[in-house]
C-alpha cells in the first residue's frame, strides 16, 4: 500500500535532522508513496526527488500567530493532497502537526532528534499517533513527555560513500563537521588544538552556522589561520571526501540524540575523538571525552598525536538508510 505523506521541518539547509529527512525521503519516494515536504526552504531541496512536492511555510518560527496560520493553509492544501500520515520534526512543527491533524482527522508522528528541553514545547508529543526516536537516550529523556503506546526506536542510517580512509601523510589532518552552534562546542576544540603548536597538524571545518563568525574570530585570535580552514556548508559527496582524506574526526558536542557524522566516520574507518555523551554508548563507545572540559580535549588530542589512539565505536551496529526507512515504513502501518 502506498502512502500520501506530509513531511513538516523546520528548514532543509544543512544539520543532522535535515539529512535524515532528506534521506528518508529519498528511499521512500523510491518505494512509490506520495511525498510531500514542508519547511521554510533551503539548499537540501535541489537534492529532492523531482516527484517530491515543495511547499515553503514560516513552519520555523516560534510564533502561535504564525503555527495557526500554517496549519490552517495546510489544512486547506489537504482537501487537495489528501494526506494519509503527517510526520514532524522537531518541536514547532509538532504543535503545526497536532492542529493540522485536528482539523483534518489526519493522524500525525513525531520524530525526536535531540535531548529536548523539558518543557511545555513538548506536550504535542504526547498527542502524537506515534513518536519515533533516534537513540535510546532520546528516548529515555523525553519518557514524560511521550505517548502511553507506539514509541519506538530507529537510529539514524547511513549512506555508504564508496570512500575509505586512506589518509597516510605526515601532517595529522583533524576534520569538524557539522553546524556552527554552541551545542556543537567547536570552540572546546579550538581551545585545546592551540595549546598543542609544538605538532604538526591542520583542521578542516565543514559547514556554516550562527556562530561561524565568532568561530572564526576566535581562531584568529587563538593564532590558529594558518592551520585552521572554515569551507562552509558542504554536499555530502564533499564530506565523504574530506573523511576519506583526514586523519580523525573531532566531535566536540555538548550533547546529541545520536550524531550522523559520527555513524559516517566509523563507517569509513576514519578514527574519531568524540565527547562522552549517553547516545555514543549505544554504539559501545569507549575512550570517550568529557564533554565541554578543555583540557580533557587537550589531553585526548594530544594522546591521539603521540600514538594514535581515538575512541572506538561498534560498527556493527551502525544501520543503512535502506534499514532505516524499512523501520519507519513498518511503523507507519503500525499507528
Amino acid at each position: 500500500m502506498n502512502l500520501k505523506i506530509l513531511y513538516i521541518i523546520p528548514a532543509f539547509d544543512e544539520g543532522g535532522a535535515e539529512v535524515h529527512v532528506l534521506n528518508l525521503i529519498r528511499e521512500l519516494s523510491g518505494r512509490n508513496h506520495n511525498i510531500t515536504l514542508v519547511s521554510s526552504g533551503g539548499r537540501l531541496e535541489s537534492q529532492l526527488p523531482e516527484q517530491v512536492k515543495i511547499i515553503n511555510l514560516p513552519v520555523h518560527r516560534k510564533n502561535l500567530f504564525t503555527g495557526v496560520y500554517c496549519a490552517f493553509k495546510l489544512n486547506a492544501l489537504n482537501k487537495i493532497y489528501h494526506w494519509d500520515l503527517i510526520h514532524v520534526h522537531s518541536r514547532v512543527p509538532a504543535w503545526i502537526g497536532w492542529l493540522l491533524s485536528r482539523l483534518s482527522g489526519v493522524r500525525f508522528i513525531v520524530t525526536a532528534h535531540s535531548l529536548y528541553s523539558l518543557n511545555a514545547g513538548l506536550i504535542p508529543f504526547r498527542h502524537a499517533a506515534g513518536v519515533i526516536c533516534v537513540s535510546e537516550s532520546v528516548k529515555n529523556h523525553l519518557q514524560k513527555y511521550l505517548p502511553a503506546e507506539n514509541i519506538c526506536v530507529i537510529c539514524n542510517g547511513i549512506i555508504k560513500s564508496g570512500l575509505t580512509h586512506n589518509y597516510s601523510g605526515n601532517v595529522t589532518r583533524f576534520l569538524f563537521t557539522g553546524r556552527l552552534t554552541r551545542l556543537k562546542a567547536l570552540d572546546v576544540a579550538l581551545k585545546a588544538l592551540s595549546e598543542l603548536k609544538n605538532y604538526d597538524w591542520t583542521l578542516d571545518i565543514l559547514g556554516d552556522g550562527p556562530q561561524r563568525g565568532e568561530l572564526e574570530s576566535l581562531s584568529q585570535g587563538l593564532g590558529l589561520n594558518e592551520r585552521v580552514t572554515f569551507h562552509g556548508a558542504q554536499d555530502k559527496s564533499q564530506v565523504a571526501k574530506f573523511m576519506s582524506e583526514s586523519s580523525c574526526l573531532l566531535f566536540p558536542s555538548l550533547h546529541e540524540g545520536m550524531g550522523l557524522v559520527v555513524l559516517e566516520a566509523v563507517s569509513c574507518g576514519l578514527r574519531v575523538i568524540a565527547s562522552d555523551i549517553e547516545a555514543l554508548h549505544e554504539l559501545s563507545g569507549d575512550r570517550l571525552v568529557k564533554a565541554g572540559d578543555i583540557e580533557a580535549w587537550r589531553c585526548a588530542i594530544k594522546n591521539f598525536l603521540d600514538t594514535g589512539e581515538s575512541s572506538t565505536f561498534d560498527a556493527g551496529k551502525i544501520i543503512s538508510v535502506q534499514e532505516m526507512a524499512d523501520l519507519t515504513e513498518g511503523f507507519y502501518f503500525t499507528v
